[in-house]
């Protein structure tokens, strides 16, 4: 095959341990460093915990952020929503920031909260591993060994690309990647490239590349809602005004929050409500395609705000250009180099980019955390994720997540649910500071109790209701992924750790003892 192989930023230049290599212990070891894991390692330090390590398996900070370097990656959140609310940023250039500034503010997170001396670039986690005798994680990385009292896998659920396994896939003679794994040495001028999905990354890309090639097939299993982006650029006067009256800044923030919380209540209880959104985006969609047969491709079938609302102002204008064929059906197979979709369509091309999200509701990670009963994560969720409060999961003590089960967002910042997220970090650091506590571990019944009353909730969403298959959606057709309510009830939720939940493992307790109930 001639396909150039994309060195992939997340394990590039990784060595393996040697195998008696010295062992480090922490306090705490956090995966990631991304906006959950950067903002752990803030809150750690300002709660005076300095003996901790961020495990990155990349060469630089950014998450998600740093991957994604695609033509025209950016944020549908608006940047002042989009931050920590410990660190404002006055100098975004526009409403919806791109990539780089994104990836920038992490870098500077890292620089102005001293975090580098924390950062273990290169440490691609293998494996997590209870060790109930000694009372804390063993860590192997690909570049040595760790034992924590407490993990935080702040892997994010946008971390490892999804690429679907095609029959002939292998055998073409082109390019392929994915779009986190942008190949920028790849060019693509005069070339006919097939981009295959429809979804937020595809509506960022398709209007920057059509330009340039020469053919672009577009793959389009099921259209998206798409509303306009009311972007601009946020001009020096008010950047100066952001900069010299802070209080500015928190009111526009606050603002931004209130709207998007008011929206949430047509999403988790009267979808409904959401029928006026949709004859704006029907007529978005009429403003800009004139012909009717791409416009009946291009109009969802389901329910507006059932799978992820998208913001573009080009890209329907780009999908009406001549040299572009929008193909109303998923990719089948790859036969050379011709691309095969399942309606029977056929299309030559020299390359192929995916655009086909990640895997979010099996967490790759979770193959290589493994618990007190000898099981990893993935086989714990092998009939789907479940933790309590989107944190901590039964049967794994002292581990949380950052951005775990149904802590995800359909219409607002996810930076909101991470700060609550580190609330809960907080409070639970300061729980085991009791005397004679080693670990705590969420009750099964307690986690049982909260994903029964999530999915209860769930039901009635405009995600559960609106007729569609999202990424939402786990194998079984269960909503594992995104939360129910506001970021504001979220935040109740999480504010306090409820000792009553947790199972308490004592200092004194022996090895193959049970844990000493609350």
């Amino acid at each position: 095959m001639a396909r150039r192989e994309t060195a992939d930023p997340q394990t590039a230049d990784v060595q393996a341990p040697g195998p008696d290599g010295e062992v480090q212990h922490v306090r705490v070891a956090v995966i990631g460093s991304g906006f959950g894991g950067l903002g752990a390692a803030v809150r750690l330090r300002a709660e005076g915990i300095t003996d901790f390590v961020v495990l990155e398996r990349a060469a630089s900070v950014g998450g998600t952020w740093r991957d994604n370097s695609y033509p025209g990656c950016a944020c549908d959140v608006p940047s002042h929503l989009y931050s920590f609310s410990f660190a404002p940023n006055p100098d975004w250039p526009r409403t919806f920031s791109g990539q780089p500034e994104i990836r920038a503010y992490l870098e500077r997170i890292a620089d102005r909260f001293r975090l580098r001396d924390h950062l273990r670039f290169n440490h691609e986690v293998l494996s997590a591993r209870w060790d109930a005798a000694g009372g804390s994680w063993e860590v192997r990385t690909s570049q040595g060994r760790y034992r924590a009292d407490v993990l935080v896998a702040a892997c994010g659920p946008l971390s490892d690309p999804s690429v679907p396994d095609l029959p002939g896939l292998d055998g073409f003679p082109g390019e392929v990647f994915h779009s986190a794994r942008w190949d920028h040495d790849y060019q693509l001028a005069g070339k006919r490239v097939a981009v295959v999905g429809t979804g937020a990354s595809a509506i960022q890309i398709i209007p920057q590349i059509q330009p340039q090639v020469d053919r672009l097939v577009v793959l389009q299993r099921t259209p998206p809602w798409v509303m306009p982006r009311m972007d601009r650029d946020i001009t020096a006067v008010e950047r100066w005004v952001y900069r010299r009256f802070p209080a500015t800044q928190r009111a526009l923030r606050a603002a931004l929050w209130g709207l998007r919380e008011y929206q949430v209540g047509a999403f988790v209880k009267r979808p409904g409500l959401l029928r006026a959104a949709e004859a704006m985006a029907k007529r978005n969609i009429d403003q800009h395609v004139a012909d009717p047969a791409l416009r009946a491709k291009l109009t969802p079938r389901y329910r507006f705000g059932c799978k992820r609302v998208l913001l573009s102002n080009t890209y329907y204008p780009a999908l009406s250009r001549p040299n572009v064929d929008v193909v109303a059906s998923g990719l089948k197979e790859v036969r050379g180099s011709t691309v095969v979709a399942a309606d029977g369509t056929e299309h030559e091309v020299d390359a192929i980019v995916f655009s086909t999200g990640f895997h979010v509701t099996d967490m790759p990670i979770g193959s290589r955390i493994t618990g007190t009963a000898g099981r990893t994560l993935a086989e714990e969720w092998k009939d789907g994720m479940a933790a309590l409060r989107g944190t901590t999961v039964s049967g794994f003590p002292n581990l949380l997540m950052v951005i775990g089960p149904n802590t995800g967002l359909g219409n607002s910042s996810m930076v909101l649910m991470i700060e609550s997220q580190l609330n809960y970090l907080a409070d639970f650091m300061r729980s085991l500071e009791a005397p004679g506590l080693l670990a705590l571990d969420p009750t099964a019944g307690a986690q049982r109790r909260w994903n029964d009353d999530v999915q209860r909730r769930m039901a009635r969403t405009v995600w559960t209701t609106g007729g569609c298959q999202s990424w939402y959606l786990d194998a079984n057709g269960r909503n594992t992924s995104l939360w129910p309510g506001t970021t504001a009830h979220f935040r109740r939720e999480t504010r306090r750790v409820d000792l009553a939940e947790y199972d308490r493992i004592s200092v004194a307790a022996p090895a193959a003892a049970e844990p000493a109930r609350a």
